[in-house]
């Protein structure tokens, strides 16, 4: 059974999407840092602290697709 159309654009589509929403994210994050004269440190903190979130995401992503086969068949 092949998959629809819709399947198809959904599989390809939402990795793109939320791929921009990590990358628009960080663009956030850096113009926080940049509006509140964080300096070096402070900007790395932030970094840090408000992008662990996305990290834990993709983190979660990468460790779902190696127990699903991904790795080796």
């Amino acid at each position: 059974m092949s998959p629809t159309l819709q399947q198809t654009f959904e599989a390809w589509i939402t990795p793109l999407m939320i791929g921009g929403l990590i990358i628009f994210m960080c663009f956030i994050i850096w113009d926080l840092a940049k509006k509140s004269d964080a300096g070096r440190f402070g900007t790395i903190m932030l970094f840090i602290v408000l992008g662990a979130g996305m990290l834990g995401y993709v983190l979660k992503v990468v460790i779902t697709w190696a127990l699903e086969g991904g790795i080796g068949g």
